[in-house]
């Protein structure tokens, strides 16, 4: 199996993608903390090195990556989506 997101904690909210994903592309990914995989479907183009949405976010929801909060979703999230500056905030800046 080809993995394309890795997600380091199982309690994460977001992954990093590690190729180019394609909207509604069905992902594989694995959760490097306990070797488990998981399918998903992208709802948005995603860049390499992006974040994707592992499940719904709502807004004002933080945002967790690595087990820590990055930040707060600015608008409701769906699973799959693109997770970047245009819907969400740095916990720096809050």
């Amino acid at each position: 199996m080809e993995y394309k997101v890795l997600v380091h904690k199982p309690g994460d909210s977001t992954g990093v993608v590690i190729t180019n994903i394609a909207v509604g592309e069905k992902v594989a990914g694995l959760v490097t903390e306990n070797n488990t995989g998981f399918e998903l479907e992208a709802c948005s183009n995603i860049p390499l090195g992006h974040k994707i949405a592992l499940k719904p976010v709502a807004a004002g929801e933080k945002i967790i990556i690595y087990g820590w909060s990055c930040g707060y979703a600015s608008q409701p999230i769906s699973a799959g989506e693109h997770v970047h500056v245009h819907n969400m905030k740095s916990a720096r800046w809050r």
